[in-house]
This record gives C-alpha cells, structure tokens and sequence, in this order.
C-alpha cells in the first residue's frame, strides 16, 4: 500500500505544468473568491491525518470547480479513502462533496474591501463506513466566508453549521481564519487556526492548526502545501496532519 501512494504521488507530480497563488486549499479554512466565469480550477490532492493510533489519508483527491456564472462557483470532490486501523488497512471510494460558492459583494470592489460569500457543501455519503472510509451518514455545512488583503498580507475566514444527521452525530458550529503573506510572485506562507464542536454526543470539540502556502510553477500550475495538528484534543482529533496538491488551472 505505501509503494502505490509513492508510486501514484510521482506520476502526479510528473503532471506537464504549462503562476497562480490561491486561497482555501491547502488549508481547512476557505475563502470567499469564486473561480472565474468560464474558467476551471482542479487540485490533485493528497491528504492524511493521524490521530488514536488510526491513519486517513484520500489519493486521489480531485478537488474540481467551475466558474459557472460571474461570481458562482460549482465544486465536486471525489476522493478514494485508505484508513489504517489495529483492524487492518481499507482503500476505496471516500465520501464525494458537492456544492456552489456565491459571492455576495459586487466583482468590482477594491481587494482592500470586504469580499463576502456563502458556500454551502454536502457530503455525499459515498464511502464504506464499515471500512472506515466514511461516517456512514451525509452531511451539510453552511458557511459565511470573508477576506480582505492589504499589501503584501491577506486575511480570510469565517464559518458555519455543521448539519450531521444519524445515529450518534450531532450538528455543530465550526470556524476558522488564515493569514498569508505574499513573499514574491511565486509564492506566498502563511498559517491558519480553525475549530469545531462536537460532531458527536459526548465528545469533546476540537481546535488546531495549520502552516503551509503554495508555490507558483508555471501560468497555471502551483503547488500547495501545509501541514499541523490539533491544539486541544490532540490524541482524539489530529495528531499530525498534512495536505499536497498539484493544482491546475484552465
């Protein structure tokens, strides 16, 4: 199982780039900015958390939005889960997300103002719960996102609701905020916090964070990159986590 992750990582990243700095991904946290009218935006991802002596990791992780109309954006993520438990190790498909973000203020105002959108997602419950490739049940989250950058620095956050129906699920607020730092052309660091309360009845909600950025390899290709852990509830939540995408644009 380690090899194939190997192996599949080096034939992504062996992608044909023909410089974009993007928010949201690589972080948890996503910003308000719609993708262009007409125009796609597609992150080959690879993703993994630790946490109780269990390891999640999604390859592929296809992240694909479209710019659909001016200012609205439609997004879908199929992703293929492994997990490995002390019960054994499961790959296969993970839970598919779908969802549309709107922008709420006018394309034309300054970057220095307030963008502001919403950005409602479902989770698909696509993946084998049984195998611990999903929670077995699909969820809604309905978030309010904002950014704003000046010079060289740009600010981005927000949140919203969490709606996780089935047996031993409950709803919850989440939130989280980024701040990134523009170093050059090519690319730009920064890190996040974020937070959530308890998706589930008797369990404790859960901070963390992430450092991370990405970097510009040609007109449309970047990689994005990050990586942290939790900041309470460490052993339950996230003992280490990380994110690396090939991300293209057309």
């Amino acid at each position: 199982m380690n090899r194939f992750f190997c192996d599949a990582w080096r034939a992504l990243l062996l992608v044909a780039c023909p410089l974009t700095v993007q928010a949201g991904p690589p972080f948890v946290t996503d910003d308000p900015e719609p993708v262009p009218q007409g125009h796609w935006e597609v992150n080959h991802a690879f993703t993994g958390t630790h946490a109780l002596g269990e390891t999640t990791a999604f390859l592929p992780q296809l992240d694909i939005n479209y710019g659909a109309a001016a200012g609205v954006q439609l997004h879908v993520m199929p992703q293929a889960g492994y997990s490995a438990t002390p019960g054994g190790q499961a790959y296969g498909a993970g839970n598919t997300e779908v969802g549309a973000k709107i922008r709420l203020t006018p394309a034309t105002a300054s970057e220095e103002d307030w963008m502001v959108s919403v950005y409602p997602l479902h989770e698909l419950s696509s993946g084998n719960a049984e195998r611990m490739l999903g929670p077995g049940a699909g969820s809604t989250y309905l978030p309010l996102w904002v950014q704003t950058t000046r010079g060289r620095w740009t600010l981005y956050g927000g949140g919203g609701y969490w709606i996780n129906p089935g047996a031993g699920r409950s709803n919850a607020w989440a939130s989280g905020w980024v701040l990134l730092y523009r170093v050059n052309d090519r690319l730009q660091l920064g890190g996040e916090v974020f937070g959530e309360r308890s998706p589930a009845p008797g369990e404790r909600g859960f901070s963390g964070f992430n450092l991370g950025g990405s970097y510009g390899l040609g007109p449309s290709c970047s990689l994005l990159f990050s990586a942290g852990q939790g900041l309470s509830n460490v052993a339950q939540s996230n003992q280490g986590s990380f994110y690396l995408a090939l991300q293209k644009t057309y």
